[in-house]
């Protein structure tokens, strides 16, 4: 099977493709939010910038802040597990609902805030792929504010077998696609906004402007890792210093930094 070199889930690829097609934006999120789209009335992507400064930056996000009605939606999409999304999710959901409140505002004007996170592994131990969090009394489970939603996806729960009426499923299943013999599969079900999505996927792909930003993503963290390196490095051979001061021996340093024989005795404080 043909592998994809960059998939759906590719961050620069997601959030260029998207903002560049808000029509096809607008359908997914229709699908996302369970909302009929006949009624999304006003419909902003509030943040479609692209520049090389946010591609380059460290920890940047790409996700896609939106207005949807009087809502304001952020949507993102996770590949890594790192072991504090749902709390990742609360800090994106916090900044975005906190700087919604204008100076001098009332907080009963501030808009009822979603956060969308497409995610590729399991996140919650339940089989459903899909789940929705809101601010519940304990016991009796009434709300206390229709203004906080977060909705999870786990492309990892999809089933195997998606019928074509489903266009949630397959939208995920877009998503989820690792190889193009898959992106054919959904395109051969002639379902026409995920043909759309597809022959906007191949275009943007093979764009200048993608496979530049694409360059510079992995520039910046290249840039990372090598200033990482360097970082540990000199952490090494501080330790080495120390202990070569307490009258180590050469090869208990090397056990302990894994700095080799000859850049030990080039410190000073060698008998």
């Amino acid at each position: 099977m043909a592998k994809l070199k960059h998939t759906f889930k590719t961050d620069i690829l997601f959030k260029l493709l998207f903002t560049k097609n808000p029509d096809l934006l607008k359908r997914l999120v229709a699908q996302l939010l369970g909302i009929r789209l006949g009624d999304i009335t006003k419909f902003e992507i509030k943040n479609p910038e692209m520049t090389p400064e946010i591609v380059g930056k460290k920890f940047s996000r790409l996700d896609i802040v939106m207005t949807v009605n009087d809502q304001q939606v952020d949507l993102e999409v996770q590949v890594e597990d790192e072991g504090d999304y749902p709390e990742r999710a609360m800090y994106y959901w916090a900044r975005l609902f906190s700087n919604a409140l204008p100076a001098g505002g009332k907080y009963s004007d501030l808009p009822r805030t979603i956060v969308i996170s497409i995610v590729d592994f399991s996140l919650f131990e339940c089989a459903e792929f899909h789940s929705e969090h809101q601010a519940l009394e304990v016991t009796r489970h009434t709300p206390m504010t229709d203004k906080m939603v977060f909705h999870f996806f786990e492309l990892a729960k999809l089933p195997k077998e998606i019928d074509k009426d489903n266009v949630l499923l397959l939208w995920l299943a877009l998503f989820k696609a690792n190889t193009e013999e898959e992106l054919k599969e959904i395109e051969e079900m002639g379902v026409p906004e995920l043909t759309q999505a597809i022959n906007a996927y191949h275009s943007v792909s093979v764009s200048p402007e993608f496979q530049e930003l694409e360059r510079m993503r992995i520039k910046a963290d290249h840039d990372e890792a090598q200033a990482l390196h360097n970082e540990r490095r000199k952490e090494k051979f501080e330790i080495a210093k120390k202990l070569l001061g307490i009258g180590d021996s050469v090869d208990k340093i090397i056990s302990v930094t894994g700095l080799n024989r000859k850049e030990i005795e080039s410190l000073p404080n060698v008998n």
